[in-house]
């Protein structure tokens, strides 16, 4: 499948889930016959715009415009790869980045999971000990 109907498949599944069903079968021929039917219905836009936000951000550099901003996004597909497409928003108060079209640069991507452990370090004021006391206090910060 192309990346394209990759996303449709999400949009698909999001409207499907919405309505009780199970996610459609993950097969070109199924998504495009199912969208064709969403479309028609003018069904597709609340979809659209849940999965238009992505799962993460993935750092890429990407499409941009002075209208615009943009971030690349990534979505996981129901067959386990990823698709990429730039998620475009902002634009002040007349602007409607959900009108961008998206879906048809969307691109595959590969992605690399692994586990990191991280130290995260909490600093907080001890007990004063002896006569100096120069913790900073609302009476000793000047």
């Amino acid at each position: 499948m192309t990346p394209e109907q990759k996303i449709k498949h999400m949009v698909l599944a999001v409207t499907a889930d919405w309505a009780g069903e199970d996610a459609p079968a993950f097969e070109a021929e199924i998504v495009d016959t199912l969208w064709e039917r969403l479309v028609e219905n003018d069904s597709h836009w609340d979809g659209m715009g849940e999965v238009r936000g992505g799962e993460a951000e993935t750092g890429l550099p990407c499409e941009w415009s002075r209208h615009y901003e943009s971030k690349a996004v990534a979505a996981q597909a129901a067959d386990g790869s990823w698709v990429g497409w730039t998620y475009w928003y902002g634009g002040g108060k007349h602007g409607l980045p959900e009108e961008v079209d998206w879906m048809d640069s969307a691109y595959d991507l590969t992605c690399v999971e692994e586990e990191k452990v991280v130290t995260v370090r909490t600093f907080a004021l001890s007990p004063p000990t002896g006569s100096a006391d120069n913790r900073p206090d609302a009476e000793n910060v000047k």
